[in-house]
């Protein structure tokens, strides 16, 4: 019989384990309390009351109000619904006076005057967001939709706000930029990115644009109070703060202009149609107010492990022997993060190999395995298409674990650096 292999897990960045305390407050309302929130009778009435009660408790943690948290099935939906609900509801705006123009006019007609005043509205993002922003911007540019700008990051995976401030213009809509990358864990700037915006907004006194941040690999991490970051709508995920899949949020700030793109009833303020996963939100919840408690201790503890992670391999002789690149911003960089490059391997077959020795890591966004291009990420920072193994910390962590894997992928390039000489 095959010796049990010791599984070492270091791809918390793309799923983690439901905390035993966030499973045990899910199943005591599986069990109790499975009727429908929008029923009038008293069961539907207690489970519509435990949800708000629970739409509360989150919009305290994030320093906003209970009817500024919308829930969805996770942090896809929400970026979807954060670019496309805003995108939607300026061209409602725009166009409703329009067609009624049209109709009282003498000359033209309807094609015609939407030809001479058809408004496109702008929308500003970088070049390393994740997929469920950037793929949304490009739906929105292919179909003539939206008019976009992606700002490049530095080398370091670090945007500057000055040139956000400089990609504005008068029909800029949305302005979104994740708090920190899911790939290489660089932090970006998002306090003062809103003050430029805000500034803009002032001179050309317009609400217009609106800040929109994907906070998902933030939240574990950093602070997430909206009215101290300046944004407008922020988007989360349960999955990746050790809570169930298939739950997520999305702030959005009172008296955003936001339209929704899903219909069939009017949950979640009319922006979110569906009968709502009371369990899966409850779960969200309790890993929210878990996550704020052992914030700051899991910060410094995990900061250190990354450090030494990061100092271990550069004292390795991987460095030596086939070249390594630690990718993304040393310093602005979440403390659970450690994204390397390691020359002429493909990072597949490291991950492969290191799986078979029970470590699991990831070389790129989990969302993207199964595509075999070069990740966006690492491609942004050195305008190349070099390949980069991702490690991502988690609360089972240990020491232990690092020297291992250090340990183990020393011999498996050593063993392979022969095939790729």
């Amino acid at each position: 019989m095959r010796k049990k292999i010791k599984t070492i897990y270091l791809d918390h960045a793309s799923a983690t384990r439901v905390d035993e305390r966030v499973l045990k407050t899910m199943l005591k309302i599986l069990k109790e309390n499975f009727e429908n929130a929008g029923a009038i009778h008293e069961g539907g009435v207690m489970v519509k009351k435990l949800l708000e009660n629970e739409r509360v408790n989150v919009s305290k943690i994030i320093g906003g109000h209970s009817d500024e948290i919308i829930f969805t099935s996770g942090a896809t939906e929400s970026n979807n619904l954060a670019i496309l609900g805003v995108h939607a509801s300026q061209m409602n705006n725009f166009l409703g006076p329009r067609v009624a123009h049209t109709v009282d006019s003498k000359k033209g007609g309807l094609n015609q005057t939407l030809k001479n005043h058809f408004f496109v509205p702008h929308v500003v993002t970088t070049n390393i967001e994740h997929a469920s922003v950037l793929e949304v911007c490009k739906f929105l540019e292919k179909n003539k939709l939206a008019e976009m700008t992606y700002v490049n990051v530095d080398e370091n995976g670090i945007v500057n706000p000055k040139k956000i401030q400089k990609a504005l213009k008068k029909n800029t809509v949305l302005v979104s930029i994740m708090y920190a990358n899911n790939e290489i864990g660089t932090i970006q700037p998002i306090k003062e990115i809103a003050k430029e915006i805000r500034h803009f907004r002032k001179n050309q006194n317009s609400i217009y644009p609106l800040f929109h941040t994907d906070a998902t690999q933030a939240v574990n991490y950093l602070p997430i109070n909206v009215e101290r970051l300046g944004v407008d709508l922020m988007t989360w995920n349960s999955a990746k703060i050790y809570g169930p899949k298939g739950v997520g949020a999305l702030y959005v700030k009172r008296k955003t202009p936001i339209t929704k793109i899903m219909h069939g009833g009017n949950q979640e303020f009319d922006l979110r149609s569906g009968t709502e996963n009371l369990p899966a939100v409850v779960g969200l919840a309790e890993a929210l107010k878990i996550t704020k408690e052992l914030k700051d201790k899991e910060n410094k503890r995990l900061t250190i492990l990354r450090d030494y992670f990061i100092s271990k391999l550069e004292h390795s002789h991987i460095l030596k022997n086939v070249g390594m690149i630690i990718n993304g911003d040393l310093k602005n960089r979440l403390p659970n993060n450690v994204n390397i490059t390691i020359l002429k391997i493909p990072s597949d077959l490291l991950v492969i190999e290191l799986s078979a020795h029970g470590i699991y890591a990831s070389e790129k966004s989990a969302c993207k395995s199964g595509d075999k291009s070069a990740s966006h990420v690492i491609s942004a920072l050195r305008n190349n298409n070099l390949e980069s193994l991702r490690f991502s910390l988690g609360r089972s962590t240990t020491k232990k674990d690092v020297d291992y894997t250090i340990n183990v992928l020393q011999k498996i390039i050593d063993k392979l650096k022969l095939w790729y000489n």
